[in-house]
């Protein structure tokens, strides 16, 4: 069993004994949504796999706090929030705009990217380079800057 699956098991039991529901109710929806893709591909996940998982949970998080900003309810708006934290929690420390610009500088070179065509090429070693330590509209936003 990876690391990863390892720490949620073990904080899900903390998190029930010292009675944190926002904890315990975030990892219990994370653990299930593992468990539903160990089951579709019929494999056991690896940690790069875990992180994907929960990097699309943050993600949809992110994207339900924005529509509850702009409906105006504050509190869906802090649950999601809470639990966005905990996401944040397990997954790698992201890199500052600063290592992201060297990296995507660096592939550039190795790249021979010229202009905004070559994006792609640009965009799928970075990605690579960078699995989970940067979000993808980060990686593009920079890409772009660099490019054009």
């Amino acid at each position: 069993m990876s690391n990863l699956k390892e720490k949620l098991k073990g904080d899900l039991k903390d998190a029930m004994k010292s009675k944190d529901t926002v904890k315990r109710d975030t990892i219990r929806f994370l653990m299930s949504a593992l468990k539903q893709v160990e089951v579709d591909e019929r494999k056991e996940l690896s940690d790069e796999d875990i992180i994907k998982i929960i990097q699309k949970s943050a993600k949809q998080r992110e994207d339900s706090m924005t529509q509850y900003k702009n409906a105006g309810r504050d509190d869906l708006y802090q649950k999601e929030l809470n639990e966005l934290n905990i996401l944040k929690s397990y997954l790698p420390a992201q890199l500052s705009d600063d290592e992201l610009k060297k990296i995507v500088k660096n592939t550039i070179v190795k790249t021979g990217a010229t202009s905004l065509k070559d994006i792609g090429k640009v965009m799928g070693a970075v990605i690579k380079e960078c699995a989970g330590k940067a979000d993808g509209k980060r990686i593009n936003i920079i890409v772009k800057e660099l490019l054009g």
